[in-house]
């Protein structure tokens, strides 16, 4: 069998001021050929892809392209035009194969296309034909387009928030395999719910969302049933087709997937006033509780600057906070910007720098503050392996302490700004931290060795939970609750 395989991902915040052009996807590494085998083992859907394929016998593979561009604004048009270009070029020269497994996010738009992993798909579907069966892992906060249904044939979503990629791609992966063999044939159901929500309930290991996701693992149990995904959309998206869907796929057995389509988008939709519920705190009350906190790490999530949900990172509100209340114990906070970071590694450790940090690219939401701080570190090129996350180059960073506030500097926006090692590689010990600023509303996970408490916090940014304060204009109306439903049901016959 042979086998060609690629990735381009990226997940796109319409409000974001940022654009994500080829450098954004140099960033987090952009591979192309037998790299990818050298790179990618264990990391992402495509690691989870690789240990299937090791498995089988006679598998040739031919790797295209890994472009993962995290989170950001608009694709360009010329990025788009290169990765989808390369994709194709690479596709083309591969030729015969007998399958295709595509690594994609679900919620990519470019300057000039809405659904680019539609684009994608439409693109492959018409150079390998109506007889190769393509099969995608995304990303659950994906937005499922009709046409992202039409051209490819499986479409498996992660199963958890916080993500497990290597598991999305195992299991897109065996299915493929299923379908070489005949084993399976896999058919889809889906529905499209007029839902929005905040980001305040994505985790899959409480609330609502839990019992939404449980329940799609329930239903995954049945005879013939292969996938049940659903897509909670990632709420910064304004796009013609916007909303969440629930993907079902069953072994030939449309009436089934049908059935149980309607079942978890009715579900989502009776949930609906769940996934609003919120515990955010305000700024200043969140420092104080922090401040009194008696011991452990205290996260505070600025849930208006979610780099990991294409936030810009130098968003200023919880900064000033810290400053103002003048807390006691250590507080490391992350800052994006490298303006302020040249200024910094011109004077070199030990100076004492007055800076305007901050507010440089978010301008809508926040302002830069006035800082006065001792350089304590810097660092001038440090490589990591973030295990399933790939390797991570932090290059130029440096370390600003001002009182008890110590302020990492990056140049570029990194996955590592969210990780302890951004301030154990300058110096700092995790243990003697009393609170951490993390720039994401979902991805504690790194710091649980040291938490103690968790506190979301209502910053404003291009990703706040105050969906309302943004001015959406192409997604689809009405759509709740920006507008009043007062009955919705989902279509027993499909989505319309």
């Amino acid at each position: 069998m042979r086998i060609a395989f690629a990735e381009i991902a990226q997940e796109t915040d319409s409000f974001s001021p940022m654009v994500a052009e080829l450098a954004d996807f140099e960033a987090y590494g952009l591979y192309f050929g037998d790299e990818i085998l050298q790179r990618m083992q264990g990391v992402g859907p495509i690691g989870g892809f690789l240990e299937v394929a090791a498995a089988e016998r006679q598998v040739e593979l031919l790797p295209l392209i890994r472009a993962w561009g995290s989170a950001g604004g608009m694709i360009t048009v010329a990025a788009l035009d290169f990765l989808v270009g390369r994709l194709l070029d690479g596709l083309k020269q591969s030729l015969p194969i007998d399958g295709v497994f595509l690594s994609l996010h679900g919620a990519a738009a470019s300057q000039q296309i809405d659904d680019v992993e539609g684009h994608v798909l439409q693109a492959v579907r018409s150079v390998v034909g109506n007889n190769v069966p393509i099969v995608v892992a995304l990303d659950h906060h994906a937005n499922i387009t009709q046409q992202m249904i039409d051209c490819a044939d499986v479409l498996v979503g992660h199963e958890t928030q916080p993500h497990d990629p290597p598991s999305t791609g195992r299991k897109a992966a065996k299915l493929l395999f299923r379908m070489l063999r005949g084993e399976i044939r896999p058919t889809v159901a889906w529905r499209k719910i007029p839902l929005i929500t905040p980001q305040d309930q994505f985790l899959t290991s409480a609330g609502p969302m839990q019992q939404w996701f449980d329940r799609a693992r329930e239903l995954e149990r049945r005879n013939g049933v292969l996938d049940v995904s659903p897509y909670p959309m990632q709420p910064w998206l304004d796009v013609a087709e916007g909303g969440w869907a629930v993907i079902v796929h069953t072994n030939d057995d449309l009436e089934a997937a049908e059935a149980l389509a309607k079942e978890m988008a009715d579900l989502a939709w009776q949930l609906r006033d769940q996934f609003w519920v919120s515990e955010r705190a305000a700024p200043d009350e969140a420092v104080r509780r922090a401040d009194k906190a008696e011991q452990g790490l205290v996260i505070l999530s600025d849930t208006g600057d979610s780099v990991y949900g294409g936030a810009p990172g130098d968003n200023t509100c919880l900064l000033r906070a810290l400053l103002d209340h003048n807390v006691r114990g250590m507080a490391l906070v992350p800052m994006v910007d490298s303006e302020a970071l040249e200024q910094v590694l011109a004077a070199g450790v030990g100076a004492v720098v007055t800076l305007e940090l901050g507010g440089k690219v978010d301008r809508a939401f926040c302002r830069p503050v006035a800082v006065t701080a001792e350089v304590a570190a810097v660092s001038t090129g440090f490589v990591v392996d973030l295990h399933d996350r790939g390797v991570c180059d932090l290059q130029r960073t440096a370390l600003l302490k001002t009182g008890s506030v110590h302020i990492a500097l990056l140049g570029h926006r990194s996955f590592a700004i969210n990780h302890p090692i951004l301030y154990t590689h300058l110096g700092i010990d995790m243990t003697d931290a009393k609170m951490v600023v993390v720039k994401t509303a979902s991805n504690f996970q790194f710091f649980t060795r040291w938490r103690r408490e968790l506190i979301r916090v209502d910053t404003p940014g291009t990703t706040q939970s105050d969906l309302t304060a943004f001015d959406w204009r192409r997604i689809p109306r009405p759509i709740y609750p920006l507008d009043r439903i007062e009955r919705w049901e989902a279509p027993k016959g499909g989505v319309r």
